[in-house]
């Protein structure tokens, strides 16, 4: 059975976008591309909120996508080996292969597809992860700090959540972000 790991870009005062919805700021260049693709080579299977699958789905839905630079071509094929499992009510349904559709996020359901699933598991997007958190079921938090304030917008991690969480790993790439890997105490 593979880790589950919350893994995340925002902003230096933790917001995942800002308060107009944009992250135009996190976009990340190729040497951190290239560093994401190494770690999600080992992911079997990404767990998404609706609002994150929306983002995520043009690596296979876009034809484009994958011509956009040779790292953009390299995470296309990552990701659309591994499997996606997407927890929405309101999803009608969903646009790619290897994904499947589950309308109530329980943490009996992330054990499950934990114990199906080939390598480890990702949890991506703050509202889906703060389930996962709160039910105590994250075992890393992999965080790209933006060197950006943003003032307000959609928060990395929920309201009264406390953690004690042990540094394994940073690393520092173009642009000042930095890439900072916990294990969940």
């Amino acid at each position: 059975m593979g880790k589950i790991v919350y893994s995340v870009i925002g902003s230096l005062d933790g917001f995942i976008d800002d308060a107009e919805g944009r992250y135009d700021w996190a976009t990340p260049g190729e040497d951190l591309v290239a560093a994401i693709n190494d770690e999600l080579a080992g992911v079997g299977t990404y767990v998404y909120g609706r609002r994150m699958y929306e983002q995520m789905h043009v690596w296979e839905t876009d034809p484009e996508a994958p011509t956009w630079s040779p790292q953009s071509a390299r995470f296309a094929e990552i990701w659309q080996r591994a499997e996606k499992v997407v927890f929405s009510r309101t999803l009608p349904a969903v646009q790619t292969t290897r994904t499947r559709l589950e309308r109530e996020f329980t943490p009996e359901a992330l054990r499950a597809i934990t114990a199906a699933a080939t390598g480890d598991v990702t949890v991506e997007g703050p509202t889906l992860a703060a389930h996962a958190l709160r039910a105590g079921l994250v075992d890393e938090i992999h965080r790209c700090v933006v060197p950006v304030i943003v003032g307000g917008g959609t928060a990395l991690y929920p309201a009264g959540l406390r953690l004690d969480l042990e540094l394994t790993g940073e690393r520092r790439f173009d642009g000042g972000i930095i890439a900072l890997r916990y294990r969940v105490r």
